[in-house]
């Protein structure tokens, strides 16, 4: 099993922006999907943003289209997320996920069940 670890979580102003990281260890990641989740006090954990296993899709929840990227260097094992424009409502504890699937569906790539391995999370807090 794959281990994750999350960094880059901090405290922004509304419309900063932060990048978090999450390096991956034990096996390669590069026929792995990955993930990003978040949540929030109270919430559901909720999806974010996914990469297939080359880098070559990608797919986002509506509420960050637009403001948030996600990337991965294979080479060194390791899936980004760069979030611009930062609202108070993305606080949240943001995790990284792997799913040693490697087909990429836009349907399940969004369900916690499709993942194997999670990171235990980075917080981001957004002042407004």
């Amino acid at each position: 099993q794959v281990q994750l670890v999350e960094s880059g979580g901090g405290l922004v102003q509304a419309g900063g922006s932060l990048r978090l990281s999450c390096a991956a260890s034990g096996r390669t990641i590069s026929t792995y999907c990955m993930g990003w989740f978040r949540q929030a006090p109270g919430k559901e954990r909720e999806f974010v943003a996914a990469i297939s296993w080359s880098g070559a899709v990608t797919y986002y929840a509506d509420s960050v289209k637009g403001r948030f990227t996600i990337s991965r260097d294979n080479a060194k094992n390791t899936v980004y997320l760069q979030m611009n424009s930062l609202k108070p409502e993305d606080t949240a504890v943001y995790y990284c996920a792997a799913s040693n699937t490697p087909v990429f569906s836009s349907v399940d790539v969004t369900t916690t069940l499709r993942y194997d391995s999670w990171g235990r999370g980075t917080q981001v807090t957004v002042s407004s």
